[in-house]
């Protein structure tokens, strides 16, 4: 039984208690922790109206045709490159089933990459790299294995939304994107252009013998560069290859017929923003102007110099860019200014497959930051 002297003791001690319990309990209630983490920079470019692929852009790794690589901002982890330690890159299905040369990093100045298709390194495989078009819609050709912890899955694509089916589970399922589009994590276009170099040799146009020329191997009367063909073959003789028109071109004979035209139709079978294919790079290697259609114009100055190119776009009618078309054909200077890029610059075409890999793995070797991309399906197709 407590004495007065104890209880006098004792009731200061439980009126502190109380108040101080009291205290902690307002203070978790109104309190809001104020946790940050690093943010990713507004991404002031604008891709059709719709977010970009990659939630924190990354790094560009095509030059654009300043000869500068171009740089987003970088919120990814810096890693110390460890010789000594290669970077292993699981190549999980060939794209279309065509396989190529994995031992050729070094062409694009990469070291320290191991690419593989040998399943059995898939628990060591610092990345796995998966091309969208071989993924079944159903998932069950991707591993069933548990994924390590340390392992980045980068999601593979060459092809424009509407030439690409729309699987509903790659949400929440990448890590990284490697396409042509400028908002890709690993950005590998269908080509750029480069510096020249004292080794280079100097350009010398090709003799040409036809105005207009165009290879299309997908005959498809809906397209919009079907439309167009037809409705500027009635002002402008256009030489057409290809099946619909009876005139195969085999792989030999194609550069030689491509560098004999003056002109060339680059016509894309889709229209989105950055797709640019070989259809353009192919042109302007083989000494052609490429009358373009595709994205906008602004969009093509971001690879290409403004003068450079035309579009069709430029024109209120395909009759108006057929006058132009003919305006060049006796006028050789006004038609060689169309080459002063030539210069500075060359092209330098992309690898499909070989680039990506190698690509792929040279960025997870340096950037060590890890988030899952939630939303694929809508920033690709909208």
């Amino acid at each position: 039984m407590s004495t007065p002297a104890s209880q006098g003791v004792l009731r200061p001690v439980l009126i502190g208690c109380f108040f101080m319990a009291c205290f902690v309990e307002i203070f978790l209630i109104y309190y809001k922790p104020q946790i940050k983490f690093r943010s990713c920079p507004t991404d002031q470019a604008s891709h059709e109206g719709k977010a970009g692929c990659s939630p924190c852009p990354q790094v560009s790794m095509a030059g654009n045709h300043t000869g500068q690589k171009t740089h987003h901002a970088q919120t990814a982890i810096l890693a110390d490159d460890d010789g000594d330690t290669d970077t292993i890159i699981l190549i999980w299905m060939w794209p279309f089933g065509q396989a190529f040369d994995i031992d050729s990093c070094a062409y694009f100045n990469i070291k320290g990459c191991h690419l593989t298709v040998d399943k059995n390194l898939y628990s060591k495989a610092h990345g796995v790299i998966f091309h969208h078009r071989d993924i079944h819609g159903d998932l069950k050709n991707m591993p069933q294995e548990q994924r390590p912890w340390f392992q980045k899955w980068v999601w593979w694509n060459g092809e424009s939304p509407a030439n690409t089916n729309r699987i509903p589970g790659v949400d929440h399922l990448f890590n990284l994107t490697a396409s042509y589009r400028l908002d890709s994590d690993i950005r590998v276009p269908y080509g750029s252009l480069v510096e020249v170099t004292s080794e280079d040799k100097i350009f010398e146009l090709p003799k040409k013998d036809k105005l207009v020329c165009w290879v299309v191997s997908n005959w498809n009367p809906n397209y919009k560069r079907v439309q167009v063909f037809n409705e500027l073959s009635r002002h402008v003789k256009v030489e057409a290859y290809g099946r619909h028109f009876s005139r195969y071109l085999e792989n030999e004979d194609y550069s030689k017929t491509l560098s004999n035209c003056k002109f060339y139709l680059a016509f894309e079978n889709s229209i989105y923003k950055d797709y640019a294919t070989e259809k353009l790079f192919n042109a302007m290697k083989l000494g052609a102007v490429p009358v373009v259609l595709g994205p906008s114009r602004d969009n093509y100055e971001q690879f290409i110099p403004r003068d450079s190119f035309i579009h069709v776009n430029d024109f209120s009618s395909t009759e108006e860019l057929a006058k132009t078309l003919l305006f060049f054909h006796p006028n050789e200077e006004e038609y060689m200014r169309y080459f002063t890029w030539r210069k500075n610059f060359k092209v330098q075409q992309g690898y499909f497959g070989l680039e990506h890999a190698c690509r792929s793995c040279d960025y997870i070797r340096r950037y060590k930051g890890y988030r899952t991309i939630h939303n694929l399906n809508k920033c690709f197709w909208g």
